[in-house]
């Protein structure tokens, strides 16, 4: 890949001098952790991988930490929010299985400053380098906020990482995914609980996002408020599908059940363990205090045009709730035409934007993994990460994979090994493996694996 050839076509290892410094040596070997590596001590002594582990802070402060089997293969995975669960997560006895290290940051420190987490995940891969020697291959991949970090790292850090596999993240980039959700919240306001916080969240947080589950839940309980749910829903891509108040996940409503899918709707809104509402809040109050304003805007936004475009089996079930709770839509359409438009900073949106806007110049291949029912990362997302790339004529370096569940970043360790390994496969051999949905299902070894195929509806939010 880019940033070894010179490295791998010297087959050059690092080895630790009796000083504690490092040291070249010519090696046609596998690199292997090296004993007396610098920080490296040994860890989860439970683990058949005997292990070894590194912590450490970076320059702002960030937390830092990488597992390293004892035959390491020379591959090595960084995430963002590895540090503090990392080490014990099932994703990551399955890599050290593999002879893969895993590790990287936290967002303890960068919260939403999304450009200082991608270019700390680069500081960590060179922390790890320090002690365990140059890696043959360093992936980037992380869940949620990670899988939006990882897209950023292939993006802006290509000389660094070989390749990156994002999970679950926000593709349309930082101020895209922001707009969808202002389009949400607003259509609400407007429609069901006026008055409450749509971009000025106060400081009690928690108070504000309480009273917009109060409000959801009361209006859920009469068919003008599921009419309007719906509508808000389809307007902001939401799914259809979401979790119980207890976690448990529902089945996926047919797609002629208006009532069903309503009803999945308003769980991806209120219920489940992270409402979407109430990330909502709680995210927008961080980010404009991270960008110094507003980056987000509804001016010139034609709500009637997105219900257009909206999945059409919740179009349709918008239609025939509204008649069941003899409403007329168009008259709810009016009133979002008519509301006054939310308009951002400026300086806010060019700050917002550093944090990244992904352009599709893909220069190393990048595996997407994203489930159908993230009420968070919403699916659309994925469609005009495909466009940018496709129009950047980078596409032959993209693939994009999905799993049949609902909630934020609902994968399986073994559903998330898979994408890893395909991708370990991709760089191996230079060229993709097959990654349909049997391909990838094949891949888990799991009978009950959901992956499926699925094409992403267009983003309306670009």
């Amino acid at each position: 890949m880019i940033r070894r050839a010179a490295i791998v076509s010297l087959a050059i290892a690092v080895t630790t001098t009796a000083a504690g410094l490092p040291a070249i040596a010519e090696s046609g070997a596998t690199p292997a952790v090296a004993a007396g590596a610098p920080g490296g001590t040994p860890c989860l002594p439970d683990s058949p991988s005997r292990p070894t582990c590194i912590s450490g802070t970076l320059k702002d402060g960030t937390p830092y930490e990488f597992v390293v089997p004892a035959r390491w293969n020379g591959t090595v995975v960084v995430a963002l929010d590895f540090a503090g669960p990392g080490r014990t997560e099932q994703l990551t006895a399955r890599l050290l299985a593999d002879g893969v290290a895993r590790g990287g940051t936290s967002r303890a420190i960068t919260g939403w400053n999304i450009r200082a987490a991608i270019d700390n995940q680069a500081e960590a891969l060179a922390r790890f380098e320090q002690a365990y020697g140059k890696a043959r291959r360093a992936i980037a991949s992380g869940t949620s906020m990670g899988g939006f970090v990882s897209a950023g790292v292939a993006q802006v850090h290509p000389g660094k990482f070989d390749a990156a596999v994002p999970m679950c993240g926000g593709l349309s980039g930082s101020v895209a995914q922001w707009n969808q959700k202002l389009d949400t919240v607003f259509v609400l306001e407007r429609l069901v609980a006026p008055g409450l916080p749509v971009i000025d969240i106060p400081e009690d947080v928690e108070s504000a996002r309480q009273a917009w589950i109060d409000a959801l839940a009361a209006a859920q309980r009469t068919p003008e408020g599921r009419a309007r749910i719906a509508l808000a829903a389809a307007i902001g891509q939401l799914p259809a599908w979401g979790r119980n108040p207890d976690g448990t996940t529902p089945p996926p409503p047919a797609p002629g059940d208006a009532a069903g899918l309503e009803q999945g709707a308003y769980l991806a809104l209120a219920g489940g363990p992270l409402p979407y509402v109430g990330q909502a809040m709680s995210s927008r109050r961080q980010i404009m205090q991270v960008v110094g304003g507003n980056p987000s805007w509804n001016t010139g936004v034609d709500y009637a045009k997105q219900l257009r475009e909206a999945d059409p089996a919740l179009r349709r079930a918008v239609g025939k709730l509204y008649e069941q709770a003899g409403l007329k839509l168009m008259d709810d359409l009016r009133t979002l035409a008519k509301a006054p438009r939310i308009a951002a900073d400026p300086d806010a949106v060019d700050r917002f934007a550093r944090g990244i806007v992904l352009d599709g110049k893909l220069r190393i291949p990048v595996l997407t993994l994203s489930n159908i029912g993230d009420q968070i990362s919403t699916v659309a997302q994925q469609q005009v990460y495909e466009e940018k790339a496709r129009r950047a004529g980078s596409a032959s370096l993209l693939r994009q994979t999905y799993t049949r569940s609902a909630g934020h970043c609902d994968f399986t360790p073994a559903e998330q090994h898979a994408a890893l390994t395909t991708m370990f496969d991709r760089l191996r051999t230079g060229r993709w493996p097959a990654t349909s949905a049997p391909a990838m299902n094949a891949r888990t070894a799991d009978p009950a694996a959901r992956y499926i195929p699925f094409t992403p509806p267009r983003f309306n939010r670009p």
